[in-house]
């Protein structure tokens, strides 16, 4: 392919290469991921961070007509961008790194005005496809310090709000190109008691929506902007990351099938160890525990090796209070994270009992595989392991559809929304999969948040 006599750049070649055509089995499945998010959205609502974040969403932005405007588009994007990742329940691609579901469904729901359900899941995938596909590529070295969901965000929200805005191959390309150039996201926030996360997936979400509108308007933007000489990969990707690699295995299956529901509200990097420490829970008394032994991969031991968390943050990045709640509870509840629930006993003691280790086995399989084994140590010595190689909502170990709708529903009935105005709006999200407007289901989330408030 040459644009102008050049040979066509990355971005060029992808928006030429997600343009095929979206199977049916596919739309059910983006409408199950907007499920998900709705409930995860509608949770997060309820959270201080999710009310700062959200003050913005007047009732008017949820029953648009006619062309999208740039000023709407943006605080719909950035109100409803970060909502679904307070809670850490928010879909993930392993290999990627990244968050889609966060970013990439608020800057469609942005653009969607006079749309139908098709088109809409069909910008869906093709957002969710050029965002992991840019995950994949980035390489460990900029993981090390950026946000992949943040730093990649942009991209794809601009991939789907621009694709359901109706944009040319031209003007789509300078939408993405402008996104990227002003990626960012850092993991400093990790290392402080702050909101910034959510923060980085509402910015996502509004700079890839607001991307598209001004391509829409005639803004062009940078066709090199991944592999030019001051792109993407140069500035921020060193030397693990490869432009070219956006581009491979053209003819896959799209990436939202490897996307993984999350059912636990803890980091993702955790849920193997809670995994394992289910399959542990009621093989011994409590009080018969001398140590509990976990090991993980090695990102999983940088990101939530936390043996005493004083936050509900530090608690859902914490290896040692997950595993502790996991072996006490059973499933984690939200309210097992919150900050009146660190000293609950006999959480804490357990917790006081955990170490973590990094394991070659598991860190070499990931991640492809998010992987961890959790082994209680018995006060006669005896030992008792459980082993997880892929985490419960991945591909090789998938969450059901019900157990997906049982989630939602779960987080609904948590933001206080009652369960036949939860069921309704479920609904009008499977709908989509069947054409049925997108404006029923704007107007019934604007209703949703007010009555969840």
């Amino acid at each position: 392919m040459n644009v102008d006599g050049q040979s066509a750049g990355v971005v060029e070649r992808l928006v030429q290469q997600i343009g095929r055509p979206v199977a049916p089995d596919t739309r059910a499945r983006a409408a199950l991921h907007l499920v998900d998010w709705l409930g995860c959205a509608l949770a997060g609502h309820g959270s201080e961070a999710g009310a700062i974040l959200a003050d913005g969403l007047a009732p008017s932005l949820f029953a648009g007509h006619g062309r999208p405007r740039l000023a709407d588009m943006n605080a719909l994007a950035f109100g409803l961008g970060g909502l679904g990742s307070i809670l850490e329940m928010d879909d993930v691609h392993r290999t990627a790194l990244l968050h889609p579901g966060p970013v990439i469904l608020p800057a469609t729901l942005a653009a969607s005005n006079g749309r139908n359900g098709m088109a809409f899941l069909d910008a869906v995938v093709r957002g969710y496809e050029a965002m992991i596909r840019l995950g994949r590529a980035v390489g460990p070295d900029h993981y090390a310090y950026f946000h992949n969901t943040s730093s990649c965000g942009g991209f794809g929200a601009a991939i789907a709000a621009g694709s359901l805005l109706g944009l040319s191959h031209e003007r789509l390309v300078s939408a993405a190109g402008n996104a990227v150039s002003v990626s960012g996201g850092l993991w400093q926030c990790r290392h402080e008691p702050v909101m910034t996360k959510p923060f980085h997936c509402a910015e996502a979400s509004r700079n890839g929506a607001a991307a598209a509108a001004l391509a829409d308007a005639g803004l062009t933007g940078p066709r090199f902007i991944l592999e030019g000489p001051q792109g993407f990969f140069r500035a921020l990707c060193g030397e693990g990351g490869d432009p070219a690699a956006v581009l491979a295995e053209p003819d896959a299956p799209w990436q939202i099938h490897d996307t993984s529901f999350k059912p636990w509200p803890a980091c993702r990097h955790a849920h193997p160890a809670i995994d394992a420490a289910l399959a542990l829970r009621g093989s011994t008394p409590l009080d018969a525990i001398a140590a509990i032994e976990i090991a993980t991969y090695g990102d999983a031991v940088t990101f939530c090796d936390r043996a005493e968390p004083h936050t509900e943050t530090e608690a859902k990045f914490s290896l040692q209070h997950s595993v502790a709640v996991a072996l006490v509870d059973g499933p984690p509840a939200m309210e097992a994270f919150a900050p009146d629930a660190l000293g609950r006993e006999p959480v804490a003691a357990l917790r006081r009992l955990a170490t973590v280790q990094r394991s070659a086995a598991f860190t070499a399989a990931y991640p492809r595989h998010f992987g961890s084994a959790v082994t209680v140590v018995l006060k006669n010595g005896q030992r008792l392991e459980r082993t997880i190689d892929d985490a419960w909502g991945d591909s090789e170990n998938p969450m059901s559809r019900d157990a997906v709708l049982r989630k939602s529903r779960q987080l609904m009935a948590h933001s206080g929304l009652d369960a036949a105005m939860g069921d309704r709006l479920i609904e009008a999200a499977l709908d989509l999969a069947d054409d049925a407007p997108v404006a029923r289901l704007k107007t019934l989330l604007g209703e949703a948040l007010r009555a969840a408030s």
